[in-house]
């Protein structure tokens, strides 16, 4: 699958004490702002899907928030300012690269998020420490490396085999730097 678009929500320490609560509950102490396709913590900006949206949209279970043409999306996103427009791929078989156009994105790492992209198992399921620790997360919440990404999401099956959150996609998340 080609790259998907998402524009989302910024969880960071702008919102005070709700950030400061969850720094303490997740253990992420390292992260400066999260940068993640967990739907709860960074929430999609475009909230329903109207008529019109249905050629443009990735026509598949749990997928509905995603866009396959990032125009469109911008133009139903609104003003993208103090948010994240991300360049997203799901099991990339190798590191991804997003499309040249008039938006630079650049790499921020990968998220595992389950297949119901209900919540991501990095950031939003208070760790899994047989599969990852804490540590190893970017200062977004991420995973640097396609290969950890992996080990990680096979990891989770093998030790969490009965945990829902633990069925996820690898997600290759890049972020626009000039919008």
């Amino acid at each position: 699958m080609g790259p998907l678009y998402i524009v989302t929500e910024r969880f960071d320490p702008s919102y005070g004490e709700v950030w400061d609560r969850y720094l303490s509950w997740s253990g992420l102490r390292q992260l400066t702002e999260l940068v993640s396709l967990d739907p709860i913590l960074c929430q999609p900006v475009v909230k329903e899907i109207l008529p019109d949206d249905w050629p443009y949209i990735v026509n598949e279970d749990f997928m509905l928030d995603f866009f396959v043409d990032l125009d469109y999306l911008l133009r139903r996103a609104g003003s993208v300012t103090d948010k994240n427009l991300l360049c997203v791929f799901r099991n990339p078989s190798a590191h991804a690269s997003p499309p040249a156009n008039e938006h630079r994105f650049l790499f921020e790492g990968y998220d595992l998020v389950d297949i119901e992209m209900a919540a991501s198992a990095l950031s939003n399921c208070g760790g899994f420490s047989l599969a990852f620790s804490n540590e190893e997360l970017s200062a977004h919440g991420l995973l640097p490396s396609l290969e950890r990404a992996n080990e990680v999401k096979r990891q989770l099956v093998r030790y969490y085999p009965d945990e829902h959150h633990a069925q996820c996609n690898v997600w290759a998340v890049f972020r626009a730097i000039d919008v």
